[in-house]
Order: C-alpha cells, then structure tokens, then sequence
C-alpha cells in the first residue's frame, strides 16, 4: 500500500513536470533545462519499469528528442542558427549530440568583450562537464531500456566531444586538466577552474557507455572509448574526493551505485 502511495507521488511530479515545462501536452515554445531533463528522462523510464505503462517510456523519448531539437541547436536570440555543431540539418540529426549541448540557461552566454561577472555567469548559457555527462546516462538508460543501440551511440558521440573539448594540457605539460564550463559552440572557456567530482562523474560515466557499446557487436570502432577512459583515469590521478557540499555528496553516492551495477552486471 505504502509503495502505491509513493508510486502515485512519483506520478503526480512527473505529469506536472511534463505540463509545467511544455513536454505533454505539447507546447509552441517547451522549456528545457539539461540537468533537470537528464533526471526526468530517467524517472519516465523507472515509471515505464514499475506500471509497464507505455505512456511514460513514450514521454522519456519524446523528452530526449525535445532536448537534442531545442539544446542540440543555437538559441533564439543567438544570430548563429542550426546545429550547435556545425553540421546540416539532416546530418545533425543524425547525430544531434555531435557539438555537445547547451545548459538551457535563459541569458545568453558571456560575449568576448562582456567582462566576467561570477554571480552572472551562473544564469548565462554555455555548457557543463557535469550536465553532459547525466545526459549521457540519460541516453545510455534509454538504450538498455528499449534495446536501441543508436541512443547508446549518441552518448558515446557526446562523450567524445565533451572530453576532447573540456580535457586539455597545461603549458608545463604533465597531468592534464578540465574546464568547468565552455562555450556553446564549444570553441573557448568560459570559467576556467574543473569541477571537483567532474573527471571522476567523467570515467565512470564512459566505462558505463563503453560495457553497453561491447555487448553491441555491430558497433564500429569510432565508438570505442578506451582512449578517454585511460585519459581520465590519468586525471583522476591523486586526486581527493572529499566534500561537505550536500550536491557533492549526492553525486558521490550516485556514482557509487553506478560503479555498483557495473560489477554486477560484468559477474
């Protein structure tokens, strides 16, 4: 009785979620927020898992195709239209992960002559190691839940962009780096420091695209992630884990749980 409570809960958020923000009933103009949508896309599947509902596994994919049109692509008030990525209309749909995507913030991303302001730069668009990376686990859960292996290949399409783009190597050489946020085309950063959890979220998160690509064995090998899981691991190297920030906490907790189900299904 007391889990049919909470599965209604459940209910109630997620149909409110999916009006509130344009999703079902469609709306003109959706509003979509990466971070946000990456946790719903993988709620719709757990209720689809639990009531064998269609209607939600419905949701989540119409969800992750309103966020690849919407996030995938320039802003409206971006003079640059399209893809983020570059690419042309049918191509970038193909591949609508290719250039990354934006945070859905609802200010523009700081300009080249616009001064840096820390309390704005928080509501400015961009993109985000960190949001990226529960896409890519968002993508991943859809492919395991529906056994369509191309989401599985947007996520590692995406992690190939965000690696090669948010990882460098400093002036001196030795361990490489990571930027916190980037530009929406991806081209400079936008707050140079690395997110404290970020190569950690970053290695576990492709060791778990990487075991779903190897159980797919038509995947070509553009798909292979080996190369960036040695790079983070090198990242990772020496570093501390420790956090008093509750946001911090969850994701270790969130981690652990993934690591968790990767031994489990690798036994």
């Amino acid at each position: 009785m007391k889990q049919d409570s909470q599965l209604s809960i459940v209910r109630k958020i997620m149909a409110e979620f999916a009006d509130l923000t344009g999703l079902s009933p469609a709306r003109e103009a959706p509003r979509r927020y990466l971070w946000t949508d990456a946790f719903a896309v993988c709620n719709f599947l757990e209720l689809y898992r639990q009531t064998s509902d269609e209607t939600y596994k419905n949701l989540a994919l119409l969800l992750v195709d309103q966020v690849h049109n919407i996030l995938g692509r320039h802003r409206e008030d971006d003079p640059r239209g399209g893809w983020i990525s570059g690419l042309g209309e049918q191509e970038g749909k193909m591949h609508p992960t290719k250039g990354g995507l934006r945070i859905g913030k609802k200010m523009n991303e700081r300009g080249p002559a616009d001064p840096f302001d820390e309390r704005l730069e928080w509501k400015r668009d961009g993109q985000y190691y960190h949001y990226l990376t529960k896409w890519m686990h968002a993508l991943n859960s859809v492919s395991r839940v529906t056994g369509d292996t191309v989401y599985n290949t947007w996520a590692i399409e995406l992690a190939k962009t965000a690696h090669a783009r948010f990882t460098y190597v400093s002036f001196s050489g030795g361990q490489k780096g990571m930027y916190w946020k980037m530009s929406i085309d991806l081209s400079h950063p936008l707050v140079q420091s690395m997110g404290q959890h970020d190569p950690l979220d970053g290695f576990i998160t492709y060791n778990q695209l990487q075991a779903t690509a190897d159980r797919d064995f038509k995947r070509s090998a553009r798909l292979d992630l080996k190369t960036e899981i040695a790079d983070m691991a090198g990242i990772c190297e020496g570093k501390s884990w420790i956090t008093d920030d509750p946001l911090g906490i969850g994701g270790l907790l969130g981690d652990a749980f993934k690591v968790a189900q990767l031994i489990v299904h690798e036994n």
